[in-house]
């Protein structure tokens, strides 16, 4: 546990370094800690289209999973507590925080089942229901799932893969609280 902490505090600190020495110049789009991170626009179950831009202001987590996935669903129960926890904090740098939850299903059903079955219970979940070869998880390399990247409420990526899921997520927004 101890080495878990020490870990996180030493990644949030460079993560906040990296991405203050960022914000002093021209961000770039990209895929790195301190970049903006590139926009996602894809519809919901309904078919509405929901932009990740829409959710500037708050800190998020994009989260890429799919229905099929067994880690991404044995992933879902701390996620949703997490959400919960912290979706109307205050962030030094974003108020709430919410998910913007990517399926790489290509069974509309089974996505929309595992939403309900898991309890989901933010309302950004998107897919455009092509598999491996969806666009946002070409977009943002995807390999394996489940992926996640965790970014600030002005766009920018704070947080990548490993290092924002589970208890880490959880370590790294308790000290980004104001």
């Amino acid at each position: 546990m101890k080495k878990t902490i020490l870990f996180s505090f030493i990644i949030l600190f460079s993560l906040s370094s990296q991405a203050q020495k960022n914000k002093t110049k021209n961000l770039e789009v990209g895929l790195e800690i301190g970049n903006l991170a590139p926009e996602l626009s894809f519809p919901d179950p309904n078919g509405k289209i929901i932009s990740l831009s829409e959710l500037k202001g708050s800190v998020v987590l994009i989260d890429f999973w799919a229905a099929w996935c067994n880690p991404c669903r044995a992933a879902n129960p701390g996620l949703v507590k997490t959400y919960k926890k912290y979706k109307d904090t205050k962030f030094v740098n974003g108020k709430g925080f919410t998910v913007y939850s990517y399926s790489l299903d290509q069974n509309k059903s089974a996505w929309q089942n595992a939403i309900m079955k898991d309890g989901l219970l933010w309302p950004y979940h998107v897919s455009d229901l092509a598999g491996w070869n969806a666009k946002g998880a070409l977009r943002y390399q995807v390999r394996s799932i489940p992926q996640t990247f965790l970014i600030d409420g002005d766009g920018i990526i704070i947080g990548k893969g490993a290092t924002v899921r589970g208890v880490n997520l959880d370590i790294l927004l308790e000290n980004l609280k104001k």
